[in-house]
């Protein structure tokens, strides 16, 4: 069930409905929100179900034995049996593939014939979400920073609330638990918030990255067919695919969190308005970011060692970023490289630089600002073409694409269908609007949610109106939300 589609669209204000009709018994409330979670989750493959179940049973009760352990041994024992069982179906469903291949590979370069059997099953939709949820509250029990939910609805709402279910934002149990055991009132100004969230985070999906996704899946298919300058094209398309499929998809999940009284942790900062890729990194799926950090990165040592202990870590922590993206050594590859990118601004202590929003209180940046956004953009796009690229040696041939004579020609796409070559300028128009919106609400939680506060009623209604008539008006083909794979 897309947050886009219309099954969502029915289900949504029956749910809303429902919610708030129990409004004052919040055990009825919390069995809707998980009786629709799963409903939810059923939709996209029911027989994946009894892995959510196992998941969420799992650490309900490894939590509880965690907690009362009679000492640190027995503790240990329960923390590292749900990360092993939890890490172990990640592991069969994401990656046997590609560590069997992979290791049939290297065998086949010393010589040696090797067959291996690949497993034949689908990649649960938001395991690695709900893995980390599940971890997370393992971990903080560990640490002894939460104590454990004992009633089970609770926590498997905390687990499977079906906002966050399959794309995040991936949320911690000190966080979203304690809102799950309070009585939520209803709050219409936040539902109103919410509500334009919704329709920030559809417009960003519908009109900007499902158009995106269209171009840059036939540039990327084709790259040996194109000019350098469309392989450049076909780059910034996926780069902005990317930003708002995701970003929308958070937008969307954080908005109808809202409307049921609940705030989800925020996922995306204007991320593409960074001056260095620190920052960037601060501001790109936060939850992720942070979640390694907490639980990985300041574990390990963090950058508090010595020079070694600091690059082990950075490569560490953003080899590991790529490889939870999946399993394909191009994702590996992009995770290398950010951490190439990061490394000279930690070495330096530069890494804790730019914590304030750029140009802040400002129309336009300075030359400064604007020169480093855009270097660190371009790292961004260049970054990019491995984790979009099929392969790596697929990645290699578009780069070198790229810095060819060609791409100083003008950029053209060949149609489909008709195989004429057009240039997509009214894409390019809706790209240039939509960065000018994202950048004068740069200093809000989402790009309009303080535009037109200040004007009257009647006109702020119009601009929410032209969203909407955009977003029937300028669709693009749908497209499954990217990172539902992951």
């Amino acid at each position: 069930m897309l947050f886009n589609s219309i099954h969502f669209a029915i289900f949504l204000p029956i749910v809303f409905i429902l919610y708030w009709f129990l409004k004052g018994n919040l055990k009825l409330q919390n069995i809707l929100l998980l009786v629709s979670s799963y409903f939810f989750y059923a939709c996209w493959d029911w027989r994946f179900m009894f892995l959510l179940i196992f998941s969420t049973l799992l650490d309900y009760f490894t939590g509880i034995k965690i907690y009362d352990a009679a000492n640190q041994k027995e503790k240990k024992f329960w923390l590292f049996l749900s990360i092993a069982i939890n890490l172990g179906f990640l592991g069969v469903f994401k990656y046997y593939n590609f560590f069997a291949s992979s290791f049939a590979d290297a065998l086949s370069l010393l010589g040696f014939k090797a067959d291996f059997v690949s497993l034949q099953v689908l990649l649960p939709v938001g395991i690695s979400f709900y893995t980390f949820h599940g971890l997370s509250y393992v971990l903080d029990l560990y640490k002894n920073k939460i104590t454990p939910e004992r009633n089970l609805i609770n926590y498997s709402v905390f687990v499977s609330f079906f906002p966050l279910l399959v794309a995040g934002p991936i949320e911690r149990a000190t966080h979203l638990l304690p809102q799950i055991l309070k009585k939520r009132e209803f709050d219409y100004s936040k539902a109103v918030d919410g509500l334009r969230q919704i329709l920030w985070g559809l417009f960003k999906k519908i009109v900007i990255a499902d158009n995106c996704a269209e171009y840059a899946n036939t540039i990327f298919n084709h790259s040996s067919d194109y000019s350098g300058s469309t392989l450049v094209l076909g780059a910034l398309f996926f780069t902005f695919q990317i930003y708002c499929d995701f970003s929308g998809y958070s937008d969307i999940a954080l908005g109808v969190a809202r409307l049921f009284g609940i705030d989800l942790l925020r996922n995306f900062a204007f991320p593409y308005f960074s001056r260095d890729i620190a920052e960037f990194w601060r501001r790109w799926h936060i939850s992720l970011s942070s979640w390694f950090k907490e639980y990985l990165y300041i574990p390990l040592g963090g950058s508090k060692g010595g020079t070694w202990m600091k690059i082990r870590n950075t490569f560490i922590i953003f080899l590991v970023s790529g490889f939870w993206h999946g399993a394909n050594w191009t994702f590996i590859a992009w995770g290398t490289l950010n951490a190439i990118y990061f490394l000279p601004l930690l070495l330096t202590n530069r890494n804790r630089h730019n914590l304030e929003t750029v140009a802040q209180g400002k129309f336009i940046p300075g030359i400064k600002d604007f020169l480093l956004m855009l270097f660190t953009f371009s790292l961004t796009v260049f970054a990019w073409i491995f984790f979009r690229a099929n392969t790596i040696e697929h990645a290699i041939n578009y780069i070198q694409g790229i810095f060819s004579l060609s791409i100083f020609s003008f950029p053209y796409i060949i149609e489909e269908g008709t195989g004429h070559q057009i240039f997509p300028y009214s894409l390019i128009a809706l790209l240039i609007i939509f960065n000018m919106l994202e950048w004068q609400g740069r200093e809000s939680q989402y790009a309009i949610a303080r535009l037109g506060m200040g004007w009257k009623r009647p006109l702020r209604y119009a601009f929410y109106y032209t969203i909407i008539v955009a977003i029937f008006w300028f669709h693009g083909k749908e497209q499954q939300f990217i990172y539902f794979q992951f």
